[in-house]
């Protein structure tokens, strides 16, 4: 009979793990601490902190429950620094024939897996809704497939907000219904404060010690690194931010980071919660009366919808979607995305509060810093491992398809229909930045015109060969059209010397992280 070394990632850390359930008595579990993974991009301190202490937390709970134990502290002297290594290294330390784990969420460490000697197992990751073989199987026959037709599928199979055969409510998609912008006045409820104990007050000395170069604060660390801290912000967020949710989850605030948003991807991410649970308590609200089907709707579409969807697209479209660049954008990031050191106040803010809280909400980083990057003609590679280094939830499955698709309109419209550019009238309308702000966002063009708008013009006219016959963007086009040649150069203009006087910081690591993706290695695909 084998005995296996079952290793279990960082971001697994769930007792329905199916390596964890299948485990024999004589199996050994394995959880490694190594710098590379820290350091692949510089990951936010409070990132690793939050992986690291609830890894510590995780095996704790095995050994509780009787199982063997082994973990690898990132100080241990005979650590090999790497996770494969490591693991390794402990198979023979353990006299273990089988190294058992379950598929990482990233392609970068399935394929350095599949390409062992070693006797390495990978096992398909059933704590999501669907199957990897089944979105395969839904996309194949589909010209141009759309997350909108994915999820009402997924409505279907769970039966989630379903009655009958019927979507409830009437309708599968409420997001008319949830684009209000933010109330100076209203009253947003506190986040619960996690106790911090021995064990993350020791994560928290040593991600000090050994990642304090990288960008963000260690302090305000307030993340669940227990499935029971985890579970008390699952309740909160259905007894007090979900009814607001819906209409404000488009909103964006000056002062208040987390609004009415559920602040649970990173502990979905990493195995403190699992997805269908979370679902079922907003269903469960909605069903008893205590939060209206737009708010319900819209944050289970986010889950069931969203989330799966950009899961399936990464693995059915790796390693080649992570050198997609349909929009051909050339230019490294804004410095100022790694210091703050802006005058653009809405971006100020936003990379204040990513660099405070290693968070900001999907509107931020969709219509702030990541508009902004794609109407300055920013390169995937540099902000997807940006987006990567410095959001607490970001693992590549999901943060990929979403910044290069979604962001970047960078794979052609596979994840969107249509690039997400705005002017700064969109930040305005719903956002309380621009007053505070010294650009005036009414001007295009002149002294202290918001950069936003004449970047925007600029952006249209750069590609017009690509997207004027989208449909989705002709009255626009129009809208350019009617302009006169005077106004359009004066954007343009404008545009470029805004860019101009910009400086740009080359990606993290100057693109090497990109090798083992190229086209080339496409035979690899799975």
């Amino acid at each position: 009979m084998s005995k296996p070394l079952v290793l279990v990632l960082g971001d697994q850390l769930s007792l329905e793990l199916p390596t964890l359930r299948d485990a024999t008595n004589d199996a050994v579990i394995a959880l490694c601490e190594v710098t590379e993974e820290g350091r692949y991009v510089p990951h936010h301190p409070q990132k690793i902190a939050l992986i690291f202490a609830a890894m510590r937390h995780f095996a704790q709970q095995l050994r509780d429950k009787g199982r063997q134990v082994h973990y690898s502290a990132l100080d241990d002297d005979d650590n090999c620094q790497d996770l494969l290594d490591e693991a390794e290294r402990l198979a023979t330390l353990y006299t273990c024939d089988e190294i058992r784990v379950v598929r990482p969420g990233e392609w970068r460490l399935w394929k350095r897996i599949a390409n062992r000697k070693a006797n390495w197992t990978i096992i398909e990751d059933d704590r999501f809704f669907c199957p990897l073989a089944d979105f395969a199987t839904w996309a194949k026959d589909r010209k141009q497939p759309r997350m909108e037709n994915f999820y009402r599928q997924m409505r279907r199979r769970t039966g989630l907000l379903m009655e009958d055969d019927e979507p409830a409510g009437g309708q599968w998609n409420f997001d008319h219904d949830n684009r209000q912008p933010i109330d100076r006045h209203i009253d947003v409820p506190a986040l619960p404060r996690h106790r911090h104990d021995d064990t993350t007050r020791r994560v928290l000395a040593l991600v000090e010690s050994h990642f304090s170069e990288h960008f963000g604060s260690l302090e305000g660390f307030n993340w669940p690194v227990t499935r029971r801290q985890a579970l008390a912000d699952l309740r909160h967020f259905i007894d007090h931010r979900l009814p607001d949710f819906g209409r404000y989850q488009d909103a964006i605030s000056d002062t208040q980071p987390y609004l009415f948003h559920a602040r649970l991807s990173a502990a979905m991410n990493i195995g403190l919660l699992g997805p269908r649970e979370v679902c079922e308590a907003a269903e469960a609200a909605y069903y008893q009366g205590d939060a209206p089907i737009n708010a319900v709707e819209g944050f289970i579409r986010q889950i069931l919808g969203w989330r799966e969807y950009v899961r399936g697209i990464y693995w059915l479209k790796m390693p080649d979607y992570k050198c997609e660049n349909h929009l051909n954008a050339k230019r490294d990031l804004p410095a100022f995305y790694w210091t703050g050191d802006t005058d653009l106040h809405c971006l100020k803010r936003a990379l204040e509060m990513t660099h405070d809280n290693a968070y900001a909400h999907h509107i931020q980083r969709l219509m702030v810093t990541g508009n902004f990057a794609l109407l300055c003609g920013v390169k995937p590679e540099a902000l997807c491992d940006w987006y990567l280094a410095v959001y607490a939830d970001a693992f590549e499955w999901v943060e990929l398809p979403n910044t290069l698709g979604m962001v970047l309109h960078a794979d052609g419209g596979l994840m969107g229909s249509k690039p997400y550019c705005a002017s700064g009238k969109y930040i305005d309308r719903m956002s309380d930045h621009c007053s505070q702000c010294r650009y005036d966002v009414k001007k295009v063009t002149g002294e202290n015109a918001c950069p936003f708008n004449s970047l925007y013009w600029n952006f249209l006219e750069e590609h017009a060969e690509r997207l004027e016959k989208n449909h989705r963007m002709k009255l626009i086009y129009g809208s350019l059209r009617r302009m006169s040649d005077d106004k359009r150069t004066a954007m343009r203009d404008q545009a470029r010397r805004f860019l101009k006087s910009l400086d740009w910081e080359p990606a993290y690591g100057q693109g090497d992280h990109l090798e083992g993706y190229r086209r080339s290695d496409s035979r690899q695909r799975q």
